[in-house]
């Protein structure tokens, strides 16, 4: 009873923290990249690389799926490049990232934690086929891992969030990589494929932070610009704006932290704001 006591406190705990203070470090980013021709897509399945798929368009037509949430359809995000405009050098520091270099109007929607499971997001995500990747915690997913398989099976990114979601600037350096390390192994056993993203909790991360991640087989430590909120975005920069390559944070909320919005109400209001501001967006994984 006392470890289920402590896992709904540590719920409830990220529910009321969420994962938006930023980090005291520096941030990087890779360089350029050339492009190709889009590839044809093909149906993702649950145990495929996380970094290989892209979610199938919508069947029925892709009007019809939007309508059926109130949007309007996205524009066919470019072709990826052809070489990935960020990416680790071998031996190198894991590259610390919150926008990706490109001139193109696209932007990359993540979503962390994993303590709202609607299934109403699952056919949401299915139908629009805008893709995301998520960033998931052991701790708060480990009620309902089956919940994440449909996501994977759809393409979407699957990345590293920590096994108990801890500020990891206040842990030892083995500590660190036991978390980090320990939800690599986790989500490869329950999804079939190994994250090669981390995104620290808090956006809170230091060199011991990077160097765990790297011996534990990340590839890239992703952190953020702009955060959804109920209704609005909040903006890093003062202009508050979007700009190209920006990489947005969500989290797996439901009404008891929407004041009462769905998880599906929140993620088209925040499809919206992209819309609004004449982007579209791209796949993470195809360009880290």
């Amino acid at each position: 009873m006392a470890g289920k006591r402590a896992g709904a406190a540590l719920i409830a705990a990220l529910l009321l923290a969420g994962c938006s203070a930023g980090s005291d470090e520096g941030r990087t980013t890779g360089g350029g990249g050339a492009r190709t021709k889009p590839a044809a897509s093909a149906p993702a399945e649950a145990g495929r690389d996380a970094g290989s798929a892209t979610p199938p368009p919508p069947a029925g037509g892709a009007h019809a799926a939007y309508a059926r949430w109130g949007l309007k359809p996205f524009p066919a995000p470019p072709a990826p490049p052809a070489v990935k405009p960020v990416k680790r050098v071998p031996g190198g520091p894991v590259p610390v990232i919150s926008e990706i270099p490109t001139d193109e109007k696209i932007v990359f929607l993540t979503i962390d934690d994993g303590a709202e499971k609607d299934p109403e997001f699952v056919r949401m995500m299915d139908e629009l086929g805008v893709p995301f990747t998520m960033f998931l915690t052991d701790s708060v997913i480990s009620g309902n891992y089956k919940y994440f398989a449909p996501f994977v099976a759809q393409g979407h990114g699957l990345a590293n969030h920590t096994l108990t979601h801890p500020d990891l600037r206040t842990l030892s350096p083995e500590a660190q990589r036991r978390e980090i390390c320990g939800q690599q192994e986790k989500l490869k056993n329950r999804y079939g494929t190994t994250p090669r993203l981390f995104r620290p909790p808090y956006g809170h991360w230091n060199e011991a932070t990077r160097t765990a991640a790297g011996t534990c087989g990340i590839d890239a430590i992703v952190l953020w610009r702009e955060s959804m909120q109920i209704k609005n975005m909040q903006y890093q920069r003062g202009d508050r704006k979007l700009r190209p390559g920006d990489i947005v944070l969500a989290h797996f909320r439901g009404p008891g932290e929407l004041k009462g919005r769905s998880m599906t109400e929140m993620t088209a209001t925040m499809l919206r704001r992209i819309q609004e501001q004449g982007f579209t967006v791209a796949r993470l994984e195809d360009y880290v």
